[in-house]
C-alpha cells in the first residue's frame, strides 16, 4: 500500500515556473513508477510524465516536453515536478501516482494522490 500527498501547487503567472512535490509513504516507494497526470476542469485526466524506479527513464507528454522535468529522490520518497514557461492551458489538478508498469495510460498507476491546484493566469 502507498499513500501519496502532493504540493506545491498555487497561482502562478504566465511564463512562471512552479515545483510541485509528492511525498508517499512506504516502505517499497522505490520500486514503483511514478507518474504525473493532470485534469482541467471539463476535460479528460491526461498524462504529463513518468519516471522510472531507478529515475534512470523519464518520458513526458508532448504538450508539456521542453518545459517540465520529472525527477525522485527515493531516500526521500518523493517525486519532483518542475514546471518552467507555464501557460494558462497548463491550468489544472495535478495528480502524482505510483504503478508498476507506468507508462501514459492511468490504468498502469494503483495508487494516487489527492491532487494539487495549479492555476496560471494569462
Amino acid at each position: 500500500q502507498v499513500q501519496l500527498v502532493e504540493s506545491g501547487g498555487g497561482l502562478v503567472q504566465a511564463g512562471g515556473s512552479l515545483r510541485l512535490s509528492c511525498a508517499a509513504s512506504g516502505r517499497t516507494f522505490s520500486s514503483y513508477v511514478m507518474g504525473w497526470f493532470r485534469q482541467a476542469p471539463g476535460k479528460e485526466r491526461e498524462f504529463v510524465a513518468r519516471i522510472s524506479w531507478s529515475g534512470g527513464n523519464t518520458y513526458y507528454a508532448d504538450s508539456v516536453k521542453g518545459r517540465v522535468t520529472i525527477s525522485r529522490d527515493n531516500a526521500k520518497n518523493t517525486v519532483y515536478l518542475l514546471m518552467n514557461s507555464l501557460k494558462p492551458e497548463d491550468t489544472a489538478v495535478y495528480y502524482c501516482a505510483a504503478g508498476t508498469y507506468g507508462g501514459a495510460w492511468s490504468t498502469n498507476y494503483n495508487y494516487w494522490g489527492q491532487g494539487t491546484q495549479v492555476t496560471v493566469s494569462s
